[in-house]
């Protein structure tokens, strides 16, 4: 458990970072977006490395940490689309989540 909340608070992190300057912050210099965007996220390697770390300790593969970084993401970005950018959710978003979601199975499916 410690594994997926961290990734998911990473996950957070590096949404902000990459997609914050979408909105209200297309006027700023790049390179301040780039250094903030940086530090922010610095925040999100604190949190996503020691998911890692704790996540392969106990017994996940390096491929069973991706997907699920990956599906946690989707999640992530999901909300972040909608709520801060706010674009409509499409029935193709939820397809590809489907699929993200089908491969997380794949990959832990007989895990014991």
């Amino acid at each position: 458990m410690p594994t997926i909340l961290l990734l998911l608070l990473s996950n957070i992190f590096m949404t902000i970072a990459w997609y914050w300057h979408l909105k209200g912050g297309m006027q700023k210099p790049i390179l301040a977006v780039i250094l903030i965007s940086w530090g922010i996220a610095f925040i999100e390697y604190c949190l996503a490395v020691p998911a890692n770390r704790i996540g392969y300790a106990g017994g996940w593969s390096a491929g069973q940490l991706k997907v699920a970084q990956e599906a946690i993401a989707l999640v992530v970005f999901g909300v972040f689309m909608v709520t801060f950018l706010g674009e409509p959710l499409h029935w193709r978003h939820l397809a590809a989540f489907g699929c993200i979601m089908a491969a997380v199975g794949f990959l832990f499916w007989g895990r014991g």
